[in-house]
């Protein structure tokens, strides 16, 4: 080689490195966000690189997409996918719509509801984009559209889409069942969880899988076990048959290569009174591993017996490589609404940290038989406070204090697993989390687990229930005595203002979300005869409560967060937190506090930390981005070795959702879905994404 082909040979060498880089940042497959988190491991990690901590400071708005979905109460926690150029996500009305990822462009747009307003508020946490088609769920349907015209697929299932309550073994007019987080891809099935009632009558958990072609179910795992299956003995005997819940309404995770999906659960329904479920109550509350062509059982965890706390499993598994003694293992992060992370070997389900067995209350309302002791991993130390007392409480202001101390002392809760009862309990931590569904982000390079926790106490008081009226056995557990509404459904003051009577009517019968369908527990014209009261004030009904499968002597009372007088936590800050674990070592490396409320930081009390709805994502060269917080509006980034902030930038309403990140034609974006509407937030419906200049 001669010295001038020596010299050109040097010049060209950066000039390759750059363009392998710019190739593999552009065409990788980190290079598009293609499912829900980013990737099938739940880790919310991406690769790209242009964006970093030297230059995240010069984030400006790219485009901004609105919705103009008009809903109030929405809650818009979509995490967008973005596949060649291309972004599919939702809307507060769930419609789908699909943009040009570099502008914002709207492509097309689905309206399952045909120009119908939805009948009550819709959570959404994202969409599945497969091959040609682009599946998602409106309520109890799972459609599956053209990816290119967002028309749906006529072949798949019944003209384009199939009804989520088929193949659970029970009447479908008596069911609500929909997923508001999407599924997972295995070769070609679409395997996915469940939302259901949290009250009674609830459809059971079963994660099912369906074929990504016909929408044909493939195989079905039964949460509540059936006659004859592992499980069933931890059950009344007919609980299969009545019993609800147990599903996994936080989404699933697949591991291809070990053809393994994992899956945790939520609680058995009715949540606050067990009687009629007495027993551990598998597979509810418990990390499951199942085979992915098949559905079998491989191993479980329950991580929590007998729920009466309404302490869902909050999250999707994290599948995450640590080192122990020099050695990687594969595992199974695992976050709960109690603030403790577990970490499960990933083939047998073996945990790995140390595991402590602790007696537990066993007090209970009527003939509920809460478990005589619940298992607590002993490492890494919790995120969350465990115990709420005296000394705990706010001392904001004087009358913030008296106000808290009033109830406090009324409610009188002594163990945080005191089972719910007719004087009142303080559930601490709370049932918004610890944890929550946006779920961890984990980095491969230094095994750390970030998770934004939330500091909520909330309180809960049963009362009988009542056998005079329909209204109070049925509806006022979560609309209130008076219909003024709780954390567990809407205010029904003025409905009339709001929906017709065929509207209430359908609403009822066919339940939404948390709401049961009362379809066939409700008998004769005990419907209509809610519907008049609902419209009048008059309970004026013919039918009689009477009782069934379905009707416990208990019901909610009061369901609400623990606040002061002024509408703030009843609490000391933080009222959140974002915290990085160790998984290597078992420790917390850092914890801070999260958010602020803006009144309070206009009088100069900053940095109080605020409860939180969506995850982070990190990056491999130093960011930890993340919105999530309810009630200032900001997407954050933060050094992610120590959780020094080093940007943020203010939202049109809350980003309670998970940020995506993606390129195209060498652009780096960060995208986050702005809907608010938790808590008492306010709404919105907007799409922000972020660049470089």
């Amino acid at each position: 080689m001669s010295s001038a082909q020596r010299l050109m040979s040097r010049a060209l060498i950066p000039l390759l490195l750059a363009a392998t880089t710019l190739q593999a940042q552009t065409t990788g497959r980190s290079a598009d966000w293609p499912v829900y988190g980013g990737s099938e491991d739940h880790t919310h990690y991406s690769t790209l690189s242009q964006i970093s901590p030297a230059n995240v400071k010069q984030l400006r708005v790219a485009w901004t997409f609105e919705t103009k979905d008009e809903f109030t109460g929405s809650e818009m926690q979509n995490n967008p996918i973005v596949i060649d150029g291309v972004m599919y996500a939702t809307t507060p009305k769930l419609h789908v719509i699909a943009l040009n990822a570099a502008t914002g462009a709207p492509i097309w747009r689905f309206d399952p509801n045909n120009g119908a307003a939805p009948l009550s508020r819709i959570r959404h946490r994202g969409v599945v984009v497969t091959g040609d088609r682009v599946i998602f769920n409106y309520r109890n349907r799972l459609y599956a559209l053209d990816r290119k015209t967002g028309r749906p697929i006529k072949t798949f299932g019944d003209s384009g889409w199939v009804d989520l309550r088929q193949g659970l073994g029970r009447p479908v007019e008596g069911l609500s069942v929909g997923a508001s987080t999407p599924g997972v891809v295995f070769e070609d099935l679409l395997i996915i969880g469940s939302s259901v009632p949290e009250a009674l009558p609830s459809a059971p958990g079963d994660i099912r899988a369906f074929d990504i072609n016909t929408g044909k179910l493939r195989w079905s795992f039964h949460t509540i076990p059936h006659p004859g299956e592992p499980g069933y003995e931890t059950w009344p005997p007919d609980a299969w048959k009545i019993a609800g819940g147990a599903n996994a309404w936080a989404g699933v995770t697949i591991d291809t290569q070990r053809a393994m999906v994992f899956a945790a659960t939520g609680s058995a329904s009715y949540d606050f009174y067990g009687a009629n479920r007495l027993g551990d109550n598998l597979y509810a509350n418990s990390v499951l591993a199942l085979d992915a062509r098949t559905g079998k059982y491989v191993w479980h965890y329950q991580v929590l017996k007998h729920d009466l706390w309404d302490r869902d499993l909050p999250a999707a598994p994290a599948l995450v490589t640590i080192t122990r003694g020099g050695r990687k293992i594969d595992a199974v992060a695992q976050i709960t609404k109690t603030g403790h992370t577990w970490l499960f070997e990933r083939e047998n389900g073996t945990p790995l940290f140390p595991v402590e067995a602790r007696k537990m209350p066993t007090v209970a309302l009527g003939e509920d038989q809460p478990a005589s002791t619940q298992f607590f991993p002993t490492m890494p130390a919790p995120f969350a406070r465990q115990q709420l007392t005296r000394n705990d409480l706010t001392n904001r202001t004087p009358a913030a204090r008296a106000s808290a101390l009033k109830i406090f002392n009324e409610y009188k809760t002594t163990h945080p697993f005191d089972a719910p009862n007719t004087r009142g309990t303080i559930v601490y931590p709370g049932v918004d989390g610890g944890g929550e569904w946006g779920g961890p982000a984990f980095d491969p390079t230094s095994g750390l687990l970030y998770v934004n926790s939330n500091e909520m106490a909330w309180l809960l008081k049963l009362v009988p229930r009542s056998d005079k009226s329909l209204y109070a056995a049925n509806c006022a557990g979560c609309h209130g005595e008076k219909l003024q509404g709780s954390a567990a459904g809407p205010t029904l003051v003025d409905i009339a203002k709001r929906r017709s009577k065929e509207q209430l009517a359908t609403i009822i019968r066919e339940g939404t979300g948390r709401m049961p369908a009362f379809g066939t527990a409700l008998e004769g014209g005990a419907v209509n005869d809610i519907v008049n009261y609902l419209l009048t004030g008059k309970d004026g009904s013919a039918a009689l409560v009477g009782t069934t499968p379905y009707m416990l002597p208990y019901r909610t009372a009061f369901f609400d967060i623990f606040l002061d007088h002024e509408g703030y936590p009843g609490i000391k800050p933080p009222w959140g937190t974002l915290n990085a674990i160790d998984l290597n070592a078992g420790t917390i490396k850092w914890s801070i506090p999260f958010g602020e409320y803006p009144k309070l930081a206009a009088k100069g009390i900053r940095n109080t930390g605020t409860d939180s709805y969506g995850g982070a994502i990190v990056t491999e060269n130093g960011l930890l981005i993340i919105a999530a917080t309810t009630y200032d509006n900001k997407i954050r980034a933060y050094d992610k070795s120590n959780g020094k902030l080093l940007w943020e930038a203010k939202l049109p309403a809350a980003g309670n959702a998970t940020p995506s990140t993606y390129m195209v034609d060498g652009k780096q974006y960060l995208v986050i879905a702005c809907g608010g509407g938790k808590n008492g937030a306010p709404s919105g419906g907007t799409y922000v994404a972020f660049a470089l200049p």
